[in-house]
């Protein structure tokens, strides 16, 4: 007689896996992706045998030759049986507005300060964000094996940051940890060794529970990040509130203007460690990327097509800085540039626009150039140098900062929060750059032979800065930078001092023409490098733009010379990255971008054409 053996559900069906959310958020360079490695390092995402890099998250070139985070990514780890899906996140005020985003997909933050720096104000800007909404997150005070360390006083600055952030009671009892996350170590206190992570790990479980299994309600899931594919084009990144998403399935995909619009998602892809993964189900709580909806944008919910709610609206962030991106219409256009053309420079800034929402394309009087507008001079310049590197050549324009008008009419204009921290010899030199730039001193703090100046200045007045305040601080000085906000129009500010020295030839500039023009200014060029007519070679020592010929060679006669000739000894160059190039630009000139050379000329080439331009500039302004 066969006995039939009745088993309980739970013996039948797989246990759920549990889904925990986080996101590593800090300022700049305090040690959000060499965490995230520790969190990979420990989990055995990585082979035995398998050459790992650091910053193994900051997978682009860009981000590995300028040392910081530029795009949030993520990744996942298993630890005792709970999926964390952990997010790393740019540090950079220019990239705010997806930290933004990405904060609002996570159950919980972990909030990176470094030990001898502590909160600055990026910092407070994302810790804001996570409170605003509710999170509960986990400090872990970094890179204590600093010997300029200053744990304790940190643990109190950021206690009254909290304070100042209107924390509530349950946001006020966050876990502490200590920690330096280049040797994967964080333990509970100063004085508790320890050999791993498992410290933050048994924190983030026991500080943070589990996302709800919510497995049966209709489905809910809403995009927070693009991406894009070569072979199946736009994707949407985001997570699962509520319900189970499948592939082929019809869904409802409500955009951010109320339209609703039936489409299925083609693909359907979860993180596992480091790598996206096809799944045939994903499950209340998960961050996935979906493919198949070819017009997804950010903010963009999916839903069930019975039961259609579309979840709150997310704010994108109002550009502040544009820039004019001209076709090369140099000399030496399309020497070593395959894209040049103003059509190739359209299709460009269209693919651009599929996965970067924060940047504004407009069209403007000429066919030959378009308005990019966005959240700051890093924003665009990454964006410039993408290009370059993939064959296209153009010039920019000087940055210009985007003016509003406020409910009253009256023009407003972005300012910023700035903190600068650099040997107290120079304070004073900082201090008056920062008053000429119609800045307003917050405050100021000396310590140990270093003073920390906070100051508020409008972005106009800051354009050209960081290079002033470097050379100000002969490399010494750590500035830092945060838009807070919008106050009226603070007037004129005064442009860059010096005029340009402007090459009248073109050829390869000559040893000798150069030797004598070195006394009349700081040169960009060495001999034998091309020039052409209208191409800036220097900048003048004086007020005024030169006109100049660095072609001129020595005169060569029969008449043998008594005596040796001089020799001729050549200050080294100034050479210019992106950034530097457009800091330095006046209203009147262009940085010219190729593969192979960033070059910085007039608008007008020729000494006729600049004279035409002063006088319908003067028009425009009198008229």
């Amino acid at each position: 007689m066969a006995v039939l053996k009745i088993m309980k559900a739970s013996e039948t069906m797989p246990e759920k896996e549990k889904i925990l959310n986080i996101a590593v958020i800090a300022h700049v360079d305090a040690g959000k992706s060499t965490l995230v490695d520790a969190f990979l390092r420990q989990s055995d995402v990585f082979r035995d045998n398998e050459e790992v890099v650091d910053c193994v998250m900051d997978s682009n070139d860009l981000e590995r030759e300028r040392g910081i985070t530029i795009y949030s990514k993520n990744c996942s780890v298993i630890h005792d049986g709970v999926k964390i899906n952990i997010v790393d996140t740019p540090g950079h005020a220019d990239f705010s507005s997806e930290v933004e985003r990405i904060i609002r997909t996570v159950d919980t933050v972990i909030l990176l300060v470094d030990a001898s720096e502590g909160p600055m104000p990026q910092t407070r800007f994302v810790l804001s964000k996570a409170l605003e909404i509710g999170l509960k997150p986990i400090l872990l005070v970094n890179k204590i094996d600093k010997k300029n360390q200053r744990a304790e006083e940190v643990v109190d600055e950021v206690y009254e940051l909290f304070l100042d952030l209107n924390a509530n009671d349950e946001q006020l009892e966050f876990p502490i940890l200590y920690g330096v996350a280049r040797e994967g170590i964080v333990q509970y206190d100063m004085d508790t060794p320890s050999e791993n992570i498992d410290p933050l790990f048994d924190t983030i479980l026991k500080h943070c529970e589990a996302y709800p299994d919510l497995d049966e309600e209709p489905v809910q899931m809403q995009v927070s990040a693009l991406a894009y594919d070569e072979y199946i084009g736009r994707l949407g990144i985001g997570r699962v509130y509520q319900g189970t998403l499948k592939p082929g399935q019809p869904y409802i995909r409500c955009n951010q203007e109320g339209l609703e619009k039936k489409e299925s998602i083609s693909n359907l892809f979860v993180y596992k460690g480091l790598s996206r993964t096809p799944v045939k189900e994903a499950h209340s709580g998960d961050i996935v990327v979906i493919a198949g909806m070819p017009d997804i944008s950010i903010g963009d919910t999916i839903c069930d097509p019975d039961h259609v709610e579309p979840m709150d609206h997310i704010a994108i962030e109002e550009p502040t800085l544009s820039m004019n991106f001209h076709v090369n219409t140099s000399p030496f256009a399309g020497q070593s540039g395959k894209y040049v053309t103003s059509r190739n420079l359209k299709e460009r800034l269209e693919k651009e626009l599929e996965v970067n929402v924060g940047l504004k394309v407009e069209p403007t009087e000429s066919a030959d150039c378009f308005k990019i507008s966005g959240r700051g001079e890093l924003h665009i310049s990454i964006l410039i140098e993408n290009m370059r590197r993939e064959g296209y050549e153009l010039a920019v324009s000087k940055p210009e900062v985007i003016l509003h008008r406020d409910e009253n009419g009256q023009k407003v204009e972005p300012v910023e929060e700035v903190v600068c921290i650099a040997p107290a010899e120079y304070q004073g030199t900082i201090i008056n750059q920062l008053n000429l730039r119609k800045g307003i001193m917050q405050d100021m703090e000396e310590e140990n032979g270093y003073v920390k100046i906070t100051y508020t200045a409008p972005t106009r007045g800051l354009l050209g800065f960081r290079t002033q305040f470097i050379n100000d601080t002969h490399g010494e000085g750590t500035l830092v930078r945060r838009i807070s906000g919008y106050e009226p129009y603070k007037g004129e500010i005064t442009q860059r001092m010096q005029g340009a020295m402007i090459s009248t030839e073109t050829g390869s500039a000559m040893t000798y023409a150069l030797w004598n023009l070195q006394e009349r200014g700081q040169l960009f060029i060495s001999p034998q490098t091309d020039v052409y007519e209208g191409m800036i070679i220097g900048e003048s020592a004086k007020n005024i733009d030169l006109d100049v010929n660095p072609l001129k060679n020595k005169k060569l006669t029969a008449i043998r010379s008594s005596g040796r000739d001089e020799g001729m000894f050549l200050t080294p160059p100034r050479v210019f990255s992106l950034e530097e190039a457009l800091e330095w630009i006046n209203d009147d000139e262009l940085v010219e971008v190729t593969p192979d050379a960033i070059r910085i000329r007039k608008k007008g080439l020729t000494a006729q054409d600049r004279r035409n331009l002063y006088r319908q500039k003067m028009a425009q302004k009198n008229g």
